[in-house]
């Protein structure tokens, strides 16, 4: 691919930025949290390929609603999990998103759509400030992401560095709670089989887009060989 960057690499240089300018000890809540839920998140209940997505329909942010059924009837899917509109690492990975992987899958007739628990009224700012092109929508109550197995709660650290610099993710997010998705992406061809699924327990680990548009193309090419 042409121009092309690796959002490890973005989050490798977030990282070391933060090692830079973090208090030791804010740092330190933030490598214990991702060392934890990769060391202890039980990958078994992740979804996977060959499982089969239900019919689902989410609020888009714009007011409409994602129906997996319409978009499948025209390609393969893409869903895209991640945490909410003012996440640093998600303020990198959906640009990065728009930038390699958008534009690839929608030659190959494919849909992307982004998905937090986030409430559309919080969440719409991200999709206007990255001016993304593809779709952003609301999985209410993380009903999606429980179903998927992505689940994780802040632990007790996170959660009181987080109140003492003012910040509450239940207020945050809208939803009241401190449970988020982990990162994932999920290829989803037309009849509703995933293809391809990867889960972050790190959040600062994300899936390159080459990976998801060659999941794609083998989507095509099993279905021109049938």
């Amino acid at each position: 691919m042409s121009n092309w960057e690796s959002i490890n690499q973005l989050f490798a240089d977030l990282h070391a930025h933060r090692v830079a300018t973090f208090k030791p000890e804010e740092l330190a809540v933030n490598i214990n949290q991702r060392k934890y839920l990769v060391e202890h998140t039980d990958r078994s209940k992740f979804i996977k390929a060959g499982d089969v997505v239900e019919s689902l329909a989410l609020p888009e942010v714009e007011g409409g609603t994602v129906v997996l059924d319409t978009l499948l009837s025209n390609g393969p899917v893409v869903l895209i999990f991640f945490r909410f509109a003012g996440c640093p690492a998600c303020n990198l990975a959906l640009p990065y998103y728009q930038r390699q992987l958008y534009p690839a899958l929608k030659a190959l007739g494919a849909a992307l759509v982004a998905i937090s628990p986030q409430i559309p009224e919080k969440l719409k700012e991200i999709k206007h400030r990255h001016r993304l092109e593809f779709l952003v929508a609301t999985d209410f109550g993380n009903k999606l992401a429980e179903k998927f197995g992505i689940v994780f709660t802040a632990d007790e650290a996170s959660q009181k560095s987080a109140l003492a610099k003012g910040h509450n993710m239940g207020e945050t997010t809208g939803t009241g709670t401190w449970d988020l998705p982990m990162p994932a992406v999920i290829v989803i061809d037309q009849d509703h089989v995933v293809r391809f699924a990867e889960v972050s327990p790190d959040w600062l680990v994300r899936t390159e887009a080459d990976p998801i548009i060659e999941a794609v193309r083998k989507i095509h090419s099993v279905s021109k060989a049938a």
